[in-house]
């Protein structure tokens, strides 16, 4: 099954108490996934199970179902040279970066800055958070072929990579 959905994710803080929202699909388009192909969270596919057209729910998911708990190890020292940005944009503490490794490109945040050097963290920035979703499935529809034999969903018009 193809599903879209719209979404607003919140983290759930230490007192139990949600933050602003962090990221929300509403006003645009609607997130769009094959069902049972891991395009999407784990806790997130389970809570998607069996939903049909107009369901609403609201789901909290530990770092287990969500993006995984924080690797010490995921942060690393590279040289400043393999940090990819966007345009001329220069390697800012706190800004994102791709870094090229043996498993393709990576998502980095840049922690640290030095001369030569830069501390990143390979850690998805959610990775350890509780997050709290609010969900409105959109739609719900059978698979092609083609999407299956792809392993993702394809939006309007078909196959776009």
């Amino acid at each position: 099954m193809v599903v879209s959905f719209h979404y607003r994710l919140a983290e759930v803080l230490a007192d139990g108490t949600h933050s602003a929202w962090q990221e929300q699909s509403h006003g645009g388009e609607p997130l769009l996934y094959l069902h049972g192909f891991h395009n999407v969270v784990v806790g997130l596919e389970k809570a998607l199970t069996g939903k049909q057209v107009g369901a609403a729910i609201s789901i909290t998911l530990k770092p287990e179902e969500a993006y995984g708990p924080r690797q010490p190890d995921a942060v690393q020292r590279v040289p400043l040279k393999h940090l990819q940005l966007p345009g001329k944009q220069k390697p800012q503490r706190g800004g994102m970066a791709v870094v090229q490794t043996n498993k393709g490109a990576r998502k980095v945040v840049i922690l640290k800055l030095g001369k030569f050097n830069a501390d990143v963290d390979f850690n998805h920035p959610l990775a350890g958070r509780t997050l709290y979703y609010e969900i409105e499935v959109i739609s719900v529809r059978a698979a092609t072929a083609d999407e299956i034999a792809h392993g993702h969903a394809h939006g309007a018009g078909g196959h776009h990579h």
